[in-house]
Order: structure tokens, then sequence, then C-alpha cells
């Protein structure tokens, strides 16, 4: 299956297996192919040294304790051979277990030591996410990178279907038309990369995105040769940094393992591995729960690596609609990871730009949209790229009178632009297919036409939360405090009430609502399964928490 040559070694023979490791590693330099060595023997312990394995094994670990073992088979050996003789291997293990003896006594010393030198740790004060970073680039650098994705070399045979979307990103790159969110990303990988920064994502059909929106790898129709954009920016000098992308497996664990390492190792690069679906890194749990949640806090490992995951209710069933943020935020604890749900292009795109700060040196999960791809409502304008950073709480910038507003909406993602259509305060949704990627699975209905447009509600403000945790404490009570008079604030989300940010943001509200009030949900009821699978009970769900989050008792 892998094309890899296999080395089946017989366990008993050392000189053997040493032979066979330096061909192998001789075959690798030479080939860059990976090679197996199969190691054939047995454990003569089980599982540990406490185990007694004749329990479940008997006739094996018979036939076992009668192996004299590797050691005294090799011996034998040399002494036939005439290498050494009996006394020089007595001599040979002797040595061997003082050295174990010594080393021994010298850890029970050391930890005698360090047990009456124990200072207690102290608390680990969470920080406050409320911190804008500004991240802008220039101008001039979204133009140059906006030609080099929008222009094909010549002679490059372009798929006709890609003509108007490469007009569409010259068009955005000359402010002509809002961006979206492939551009933002192109915009946010091209600068890091002029900037000196190694980017690299992996995951499936990356190069050109689930949703055919990224394109960041083309392939002409006559040869099929790929061409990436990125990768062939124009260096100004000996900083510019090399983007790649890699179409992967569809293996989890293997791929996420393997990324999580790449980027503790390269600690300056952005390294990025995206699922297919949110979904699909339910694969891949034990690399996050063993390693990218905590190896900060058992082995002082940091690591800049983003994990991008589709995330959104569009009536697609339970299997691709939820990235399980859920999860996530049960796993944050001690300033470990970085969990956003950016809700435009331009916060994603400062998003992607500030992680390689200093002082962002920690996971970043990022619930990445599917519909809002395409989405008119959910475009940005290019000088936002030019300006500012990521803002971890969006107000309501609809409101005209805070005075007026009775109550507040905390939301994040899609969820929000099923708000405001509702509200009659975003333009209107087209019917039709703005759902990215029409050979992915069933057809999205929201957010498009969730419900009827009301009458615009300016005693309701509605506010994206566009990061968790670091939890926003700061900008939380700034926001409440500009609404004096709202008395009601609830939590609105497409998630199941026992899924989603719901247990991980009632808690945190308590401390910053005054007056004893509780925050409030409104959204699905609890399920054991993310999503349903019917289209038309997604609707109807749909429509039922958009309508009681903006309409007031």
């Amino acid at each position: 299956m892998t094309q890899s040559p296999i080395f089946h070694i017989n366990g008993d023979d050392p000189e053997a297996a040493y032979r066979t490791m330096r061909i192998a590693l001789d075959y690798r330099q030479k080939y860059h192919k990976d090679v197996v060595l199969d190691v054939v023997g047995f454990r003569r312990l089980g599982h540990n040294e406490s185990d007694e394995p004749s329990y479940t094994q008997p006739l094996m670990y018979q036939r076992v304790k009668e192996h004299p073992g590797v050691r005294t088979v090799y011996a034998k050996r040399l002494i036939k051979e005439g290498v050494i003789d009996e006394a020089g291997v007595k001599q040979l293990i002797e040595e061997r277990i003082r050295r174990y003896e010594d080393a021994l006594e010298r850890a029970k010393k050391v930890a005698v030591e360090a047990k009456a030198s124990i200072i207690p740790e102290p608390e680990v004060i969470e920080l406050d996410g409320s911190a804008v970073i500004e991240t802008p680039v220039s101008p001039d650098i979204v133009k140059q990178i906006a030609q080099q994705i929008s222009v094909v070399p010549e002679g490059f045979h372009l798929n006709p279907k890609m003509v108007s979307q490469l007009a569409r990103r010259a068009k955005m790159g000359e402010g002509t038309l809002p961006i979206d969110w492939a551009f933002a990303e192109a915009i946010a990988f091209g600068s890091l990369a002029l900037e000196g920064t190694h980017v690299r994502l992996s995951g499936q059909d990356s190069g050109r995105g689930t949703f055919s929106q990224r394109h960041a790898v083309l392939y002409d129709t006559q040869t099929g040769k790929a061409w990436a954009p990125l990768s062939e920016l124009p260096s100004h000098d000996d900083a510019h940094g090399r983007f790649e992308v890699f179409d992967s497996s569809l293996s989890e664990a293997g791929v996420l393992g393997f990324e999580y390492g790449y980027s503790v190792i390269s600690r300056d690069a952005l390294v990025l591995w995206e699922a297919q679906f949110g979904d699909f890194n339910n694969v891949a749990q034990s690399i996050i729960d063993q390693y990218i949640s905590s190896s900060e806090d058992k082995w002082k490992q940091t690591s800049h690596l983003t994990m991008l995951l589709p995330h959104g209710y569009e009536g697609q069933g339970p299997e691709h609609s939820s990235a399980r943020l859920e999860r996530f935020l049960q796993l944050c604890a001690a300033n470990n990871l970085c969990v956003a749900y950016p809700s435009a292009p331009a916060q994603y795109f400062h998003l992607l730009r500030r992680q390689i700060r200093k002082g962002c040196e920690r996971p970043l999960i990022v619930m990445t949209p599917k519909s809002l791809l395409r989405l008119p409502a959910a475009a940005s304008a290019i000088d936002e790229l030019t300006n500012g950073g990521f803002r971890p709480l969006i107000d309501d910038a609809e409101v005209r009178d805070a005075n007026a507003v009775e109550r507040i909406v905390f939301c994040s993602g899609k969820v929000f632009y099923d708000l405001v259509h509702a509200r009659g305060s975003s333009p209107t949704v087209r019917e039709g297919s703005s759902e990215p990627g029409a050979d992915r699975g069933p057809r999205a209905g929201s957010p498009r036409g969730v419900v009827d447009a009301m009458e615009s509600k300016d005693n309701v403000a509605i506010i994206r939360v566009e990061q968790f945790y670091p939890f926003p404490v700061t900008a939380v009570q700034r926001a409440i405090s500009k609404y004096p008079n709202a008395k009601d604030l609830v939590w609105c989300q497409e998630e199941p009430k026992n899924m989603g940010a719901w247990t991980f943001i009632e808690g945190r509200f308590e401390d910053l609502i005054p007056g004893g009030d509780r925050l409030r949900y409104i959204g699905r009821a609890e399920s054991p399964s993310p999503a349903t699978g019917n289209y038309a009970v997604h609707m109807q769900e749909q429509e039922r928490l958009v309508h009681q989050a903006l309409t007031l008792n």
C-alpha cells in the first residue's frame, strides 16, 4: 500500500538488526522513502514489570521462560566465535549493572534534595483576552499578493471555471469588490511569507479547499502540472519565508500528530492543519488531548499550531455540522489554548497574522465557515486588512440608541447573520446557492431565508463573541455597561444546549452581570447528536431560536 520496503529481523540477532538499520537509513537518505523494520521478538515481562502475562497466555509464556534471552544467546555466539571469553562477558555485565546502580543512587539523592526544596506552584491567573493586537499590512502588500494570486503564468492552461474567480480576486485587490474569506486568507498567508514566516498548511483537499474556495494550488488542464501562486512570491530580502500546502490523507490522527510535532520544532513557522469538516477532528482526539491541549503543562513545549475546523449549522446533518467547540472549551485551562470563532474575513485575516506574534505561543483552534465563505453579508472591506487587528468581541454597530436597548443577545459565528437578517438590519439574503461546494453533502439552508426579515428592533443589541479563550473579560464588561437599560441578557447558539459554548459562557458571565442577574440560554434543546438529520426539522429549529432571541417577552 505504501510502496515501502519492509525488513523482517530476528530479535535474537543484534548484529543483523544493526546492519539492517544501517541499510534502512541509507535507503531513506538516498530515495527519500519510508522504510519499515519489523523486529520479531517478545516481551519477557509482559505489559510491565509487575504484570503476569501467563494469566492469559500460559503456553506462550512457558516458551518465553524457557528462552535464555538475547543477551545469553549473543554472548554464547561471541564466545564460540572467539571474540570474547566467559570472564569478559561477566565483566561487561557487572560493569553495566554497576552503572545502572550508580545512576539509581544519584537519582534517589536528587529526588530527596528536590523534595526538600519544592515550592508550591502559584495558581495560574487566566489572561484577559480583550486586547486587540495590531496586525495590519500595507496597501502595497495587498496589491502585490492580489496580483500574484489572480494572474497565471504565461502558457499556463487554466480551468475555465477558474477564470471568473481569478477576476474576482483581482477586483478584491483593487478594492472594487468586498473581500471574501479565501482572499483574506491568501493575503494573510502571503504577507506572512513576505515577512519571513514559513507557512505550512495540510489537510484533506487543502490546496483546492473542501468548498472549492481556496485554490491555493492551480492545475494546468493540459499537462496536469501544479502551480501554487503564493509559493512564488518575489523575495525582496533574505527574510522571505516559504508557503507550502499539502493534500493529506484521511488519517487525521497521523497527520495532525505530524503537524503538531513539526510546529514544536519549527517554532517560528505558522503550521496549520485543516479538517475537511470540523467533525473530522474526532478521529484525532487522542492527539488533541495528549499533546495539543496539555503539552506545555506536561513538558513545557509550546506550539503555534493552528487547527482550522469548518463549523456551522446549515442542515447538513450530524456528521457535517459541528467541530465540537464544547470539547475544546472544556480543555481550556491555564492559558493553554486560544479558541476563536471569527465571523468575518478581516477577523480571520488578523487572527492568522496574530498567531505568530510573541506572546501567542499556544495552539489556536479556529471554527471556520462553510456557507459564510460566499455569503455577501459576511464580506469585509479591503481597508480592514490595512488597519487594526483581531477583535475578541464585536459590539452591535446597528444600534442607534444604546439607552433604548432592553435585551443584549450574545452569540458567535454563523448564527449572527441569521439574527441580523431576521432583525431587518442586514442586506436581503438571496435565495439560491450560498452553500460553497455543491458537491459536498446536502444543500445548506441557513443563513439564507431562515426567517422573513422583521421590523428593525432597536431594543435588541447583538454582540459577537469572536474569541472564547482567553476569555475577553474586560471587553464583555464594557459591552454590558454600554447598555444601562438592558435587563435581559441571553446567549444564543445553534448547537444543542449540552454542546457549543453555552456551559463555558454561562460560568464566565456569572461574575460579570450586575445586579445578580443570570445569562439566559436560547438555542436547541439538549441532544445526544450534534444535529438533526432532517432538513425540515433543522429549519424549524433554526427559525425558532432566531425568533426567540429577537422577541421580547
